[in-house]
């Protein structure tokens, strides 16, 4: 029985965002034993930690851009060749700041790329009714990495030094490369338009004339008419996901790249001696990340409720209970207490995923990759702001002699990004309480 080709593309693309994952993560562990091995302050590591979003803003609407031109395909594989020999030639020196912040500025520019590359190739393959769930497997390979990353690369720190886990990711990145090489491809002409053919979303962003609707080819921006830069910038939904990129970043962000110094500093724990309790909070984003999209799908194809409400619906259950769970973190002192509260925050943050990650394709199958460029630049800002903010709370901390073990440390690194995920749902958003979302969109059209 023949498998559709669409299968092997989600399947690669997951593996592209688990890797990814893993440098990130790799890079925070490797870059942290390393800083407090010279006593780096706390600031100065929030600042390289950070770099990496300097990067990757920078290149998140160009990559969008150059996916719809050029074409998805050709400039993932570019961005993954570029940061891959980033790692294996730069050297993980901590002492050597001019040196660490570029090279983490060169992968932050090679991977700004990757998703709007992804989600430009998604909206060619996947038919409408298998978004949700395709979006959400292919965005959980993020958690996966992370989740693989913690578990084994402090051990790896440990033994083979933390130079050593900048090449176990170039290694990996080049495998990916040559898989991507090899056996991915763009949709031919038959199989091209599942969704783009069915004008899911065209009536917000339209194409200039009824003669550039025809179905592209792929990574040809010629037949697509003019790109709608004014209607994407002035579109209500548009903002809405916007809005919810960045609150939902700013909590992983900050998650991702301090959870390591908090288990540290704050709990006094090893990294190496947690085992595996330490990868539960990613594992369980990958979970709940593809719960969410089937639970979705399920949703919508059923019609037990519009697409609007489903995408509401999820985004709002997982922001209020991650919140929740976030502020109640800095309560336990104890690992297992601790990884509960982060393992139920950032699950139920990717259960939101299904909400407002998928909207992109929903609002603008045509834009995707550019919509997404977009409102990732948001969710990269949310990066450089709470990363470099947290380093600067704890440095502050320090300076008025708060003990970075005691929980009134790191009270506020956690309630700020518990608030701003509470504070911005898509129920707040008052024009998208229609049930029939082709209105919603007409609506946003009409008072653009």
């Amino acid at each position: 029985m023949r498998v559709p080709k669409r299968y092997a593309i989600i399947l690669l693309t997951f593996i592209c965002t688990s890797v990814c994952y893993i440098e990130r993560i790799g890079f925070s562990i490797a870059y942290t034993a390393a800083a407090d091995a010279i006593g780096v302050n706390q600031s100065s590591k929030g600042l390289i930690l950070s770099t990496f979003y300097y990067g990757y803003v920078v290149s998140q609407v160009p990559g969008g851009w150059a996916a719809q031109y050029i074409g998805g395909r050709r400039v993932l594989l570019l961005s993954f060749v570029l940061w891959s020999l980033t790692c294996a030639l730069v050297p993980l020196d901590a002492n050597r700041m001019y040196i660490m912040v570029l090279s983490r500025l060169l992968v932050g520019v090679a991977q700004g790329f990757i998703f709007p590359s992804i989600h430009t190739i998604l909206a060619q393959w996947v038919p409408p009714h298998e978004r949700s769930r395709s979006v959400s497997l292919t965005t959980s390979g993020m958690y996966l990495g992370a989740a693989g990353g913690m578990l084994l690369l402090p051990s790896l720190v440990k033994y083979g030094g933390a130079q050593s886990v900048f090449l176990v990711e170039a290694s990996l990145g080049v495998t990916w490369s040559v898989m991507w090489f090899r056996f991915a491809s763009d949709p031919l002409r038959s199989d091209h338009p599942k969704a783009i053919a069915a004008g899911f979303g065209d009536s917000m962003l339209p194409v200039s004339t009824l003669k550039e609707k025809r179905i592209p080819s792929a990574g040809s921006i010629r037949s697509l008419g003019k790109i709608p830069w004014k209607r994407m910038i002035f579109s209500l939904p548009v903002w809405a996901i916007v809005v919810n990129n960045f609150t939902f970043h700013y909590a992983l962000y900050v998650l991702m790249n301090w959870l390591p110094t908090y288990f540290e500093l704050g709990l006094q724990l090893s990294l190496q001696e947690m085992g595996s309790s330490k990868m539960m909070p990613y594992l369980n984003m990958f979970i709940f990340s593809n719960i969410g999209g089937v639970v979705a799908d399920y949703l919508i194809t059923r019609r037990i409720f519009s697409v609007t409400k489903t995408r509401k619906l999820l985004n709002t259950i997982g922001f209020i209970v991650s919140a929740l769970a976030l502020m109640a973190l800095p309560s336990f002192r104890n690992s297992r207490g601790t990884v509960l509260c982060s393992s139920v925050s950032l699950g139920f943050l990717a259960l939101g995923r299904a909400g407002f990650a998928v909207n992109h394709m929903d609002v603008a199958p045509r834009y995707a990759g550019i919509v997404m460029g977009i409102s990732n630049t948001a969710g990269t800002l949310a990066g450089i702001v709470g990363v470099g903010l947290t380093g600067r709370i704890l440095e502050a901390a320090k300076k008025d002699d708060v003990d970075l073990s005691s929980s009134e440390s790191w009270r506020s690194v956690f309630f700020i990004p518990a608030n701003s995920i509470t504070k911005r749902e898509y129920t707040e958003l008052r024009p998208f309480k229609s049930s029939n979302f082709r209105s919603v969109l007409r609506w946003a059209a009409d008072h653009k």
